[in-house]
């Protein structure tokens, strides 16, 4: 078998040399600059001589012998000066793989539906084609590496695995990483990843400014390189509270510069407290829509009520207002006021609701007034 060089040689020229000529070709080539650090080649070397054909003759495969032996000693000192980096793929279980606290995706949110087309893409193809990039861990019992860069990979892959395709595996690039080098590197791939919300990004630089840069926002975005007032920006939107991101049933639908608004607008303590009482309320709306299979409230909607809250004292519990939604999206049943003397209901037209709808949304808007201490016996 013929020795090879396996990988992306300098200006990116992949060499997959399987006859020595090429193989040597490739060696000998005019040298172009050194790959960038984050790029990583592969090195594949085999040891056993090439066998001489059966025609050639003594001085052909004494000479072929000798540039064998110089270009197997020249790549290795390619490896060796850094020139060439050797990069480990493998094949893994990814139940021997843990996810990373450091990455931005929020991993309760990973959901099949999140990643169907990843996993049609992956059947179609027959493999998952592009690496996660992992890190060993040590002194864990239960896993071997850690998912740096790839959440939504490693979760398709496990629900194949566990849905009538348990051969598959997890295809994997071993990286020496530490702390802040894996952050930048998961940071770099989820730019591109719609997926990933504003706000998720957001609390992953929070958490990472204080974890990576002591504190240090000039530092964090020079690491970055990102406008230090866009970042100035993201770390406000992360300053948002779990009470006010619970009216958003979809956190991509909250971009940064509404976030911005809505964190500034926190700053001020009573509109605080409107807002909060608001996003209860919302939330409340959402839960009982979500119970009768009707849409939440858009997000623009959500922040058009949480902006427009006023500065007035918190709502008390027994006013709780709920709102729900119909099939077509506009509001079939809705809670105006909770008084002393009763609870007031209404009822829009057109919001194309069989009866048996409206008597499935009002079983759910009394079961939500008792859970909120609100009772009509």
């Amino acid at each position: 078998m013929f020795d090879y060089l396996s990988g992306t040689l300098d200006g990116g020229v992949c060499l997959m040399a399987r006859k020595q000529s090429d193989y040597l070709a490739g060696l000998l080539a005019d040298e172009a600059p050194a790959p960038a650090e984050s790029q990583a080649i592969p090195l594949v070397v085999e040891d056993a001589p090439s066998p001489a054909p059966h025609n050639a003759g003594p001085a052909r495969a004494s000479n072929r012998a000798g540039l064998s032996l110089l270009g197997r000693e020249n790549a290795l000192a390619r490896a060796a000066s850094g020139e060439v980096r050797q990069v480990t793929q493998l094949l893994i279980n990814p139940a021997r793989v843990r996810l990373w606290v450091g990455n931005a995706r929020i991993q309760e949110r990973l959901s099949v539906e999140a990643v169907q087309d990843l996993i049609d893409s992956i059947l179609a193809e027959g493999a998952q084609k592009v690496p996660v990039v992992v890190r060993h861990v040590s002194g864990d019992p239960d896993y071997d590496y850690e998912v740096i860069a790839g959440t939504r990979r490693h979760f398709a892959i496990s629900w194949l695995r566990a849905n009538s395709y348990p051969e598959m595996k997890l295809l994997a690039q071993v990286a020496d990483l530490d702390d802040e080098a894996a952050f930048r590197l998961a940071d770099i791939e989820n730019r591109a990843r719609k997926d990933v919300s504003d706000i998720e990004r957001a609390r992953n630089y929070a958490a990472a400014l204080e974890a990576h840069y002591g504190g240090k926002a000039v530092r964090m975005a020079e690491r970055l390189k990102l406008s230090k007032g866009w970042l100035s920006k993201m770390l406000k939107a992360a300053t948002i509270p779990d009470t006010v991101l619970s009216a958003f049933s979809d956190l991509s639908e909250l971009t940064l510069n509404p976030a911005y608004a809505l964190a500034s607008a926190l700053d001020d303590h009573n509109r605080a407290q409107a807002i909060v009482a608001e996003a209860g309320a919302i939330a409340t709306s959402n839960a009982a829509a979500s119970a009768i299979a009707s849409p939440p409230l858009a997000g623009a909607v959500v922040l058009k009520r949480l902006m427009d809250a006023s500065s007035a004292p918190r709502v008390r519990v027994a006013d709780t207002r709920i709102e729900i939604a119909g099939q077509f999206g506009r509001p079939i049943l809705a809670v105006k006021s909770v008084t002393r003397q009763g609870v007031t209901l209404h009822l829009p037209t057109g919001g194309g609701a069989s009866d048996e709808q409206l008597q499935k949304a009002l079983q759910t808007v009394l079961e939500t007034l008792r859970q909120n201490g609100v009772s009509l016996a």
